[in-house]
């Protein structure tokens, strides 16, 4: 394996079948792999999830859609019959090179048999085990056992190891002119004029889902922050369970922002308040400040080069990788004091508003 071997490969498919911040998370190492050649062009392959951000970053010629076996989220279905014709569409489209990204805990060959059926010559990626010939670039995995590194970083070496090394690791997306216009008409209407934060209190995994919510908009409105809640429609519910419980006339856009829209509604705020979800990703690809409620569920997931502040409470079960709390106590959030949280966002906001006026 070297840089040499992929020198020539102009048409490049890349393979991220997560969610959207691990979609986001991946955005600089995407771009490090488009530029690592003049003329390439990278495709992503990625879930339905995925990919309304996988549209937004720079570095991404185009997208496609696939709800892969294999994977969490996907539905069942009664035969191969999509699994049969994504494989057509990827000969079809004659790809030079195939890059596979996953988390430590996912196996890449599933994946790599899709490319190499399609007719892939070149599939890299990491795997823990010996792939033979399903990969023709074999990174051995080094995680967990030698440690864990933080998912942009994973990626970034990734791409590395075929000679594309990033200039500028940072994450970016690239936000369309009308949601834009979007969220600046949305920001005056609601009268964020003052200091302000959005909120953010949802998470796919009810085990990243910071309890006490209500409590700091609570604090947050009695210092005087103007608050916006964010969130998708199925959390729209869970928005106005915290509104309400909290008593405070903090408005709500939870399920009328598309991926788009939301970021940039978070470039234009100085601060986001969430728990360890996707829209963290997001405000850090757009150079947004953020108070992170980081559940102890995995270690490598923290706002990427943004000022932040991650707040959790240590327990001995932490790295539990669960979605739902598997000692029931939840303590690694439940333990946070909502005071914290209201003296963490106070200090990044202060933080954010002089840097921004400067």
């Amino acid at each position: 394996m070297s840089a040499a071997d992929w020198a020539d490969a102009t048409r490049v498919l890349a393979v991220r079948l997560d969610a959207l911040g691990d979609v986001v998370m991946t955005g600089a190492a995407l771009r490090a792999l488009e530029a690592a050649r003049p003329g390439r062009r990278v495709t992503l392959l990625t879930s339905p999830a995925g990919a309304e951000a996988a549209r937004l970053l720079p570095g991404v010629a185009g997208v496609m859609v696939y709800e892969a076996p294999w994977m969490k989220a996907t539905p069942p279905r009664a035969d191969a019959a999509p699994d049969l014709r994504m494989i057509a569409r990827l000969a079809a489209r004659r790809f030079d090179a195939a890059a596979i990204f996953t988390v430590y805990s996912q196996s890449p060959l599933p994946a790599a048999l899709l490319c190499q059926l399609a007719g892939i010559p070149r599939r890299l990626a990491h795997c823990h085990e010996n792939p033979y010939q399903l990969l023709t670039d074999w990174v051995p995995d080094p995680e967990p056992a030698g440690g864990v590194r933080h998912e942009v970083r994973r990626q970034l070496d990734l791409v590395e190891a075929v000679g594309a090394r990033a200039e500028d690791d940072r994450l970016a997306l690239a936000v369309p002119p009308a949601a834009a216009r979007r969220a600046a008409a949305l920001i005056a209407e609601l009268g964020l004029a003052r200091p302000w934060a959005v909120l953010h209190p949802g998470g796919t995994a009810p085990s990243r889902r910071y309890p006490h919510f209500a409590e700091v908009v609570r604090g947050l409105g009695a210092a005087g922050v103007g608050l916006v809640f964010t969130g998708d429609a199925g959390e729209q519910p869970l928005v106005a369970a915290v509104r309400e419980a909290s008593g405070v006339a903090a408005p709500s856009l939870a399920g009328r922002l598309n991926v788009a829209e939301l970021a940039a509604l978070l470039a234009r705020a100085p601060l986001l308040v969430s728990n360890n979800t996707g829209p963290v990703h997001v405000a850090a690809a757009v150079g947004t400040p953020v108070v992170d409620l980081y559940a102890l569920t995995n270690p490598q997931h923290t706002p990427w080069r943004v000022p932040h502040r991650v707040l959790n409470h240590d327990v001995p079960c932490k790295y539990c990788y669960k979605s739902v709390c598997p000692a029931g106590h939840h303590d690694c959030l439940r333990a946070v004091a909502p005071a914290a949280v209201v003296t963490a966002a106070l200090d990044l906001l202060n933080e954010s508003v002089t840097a921004r006026a400067a």
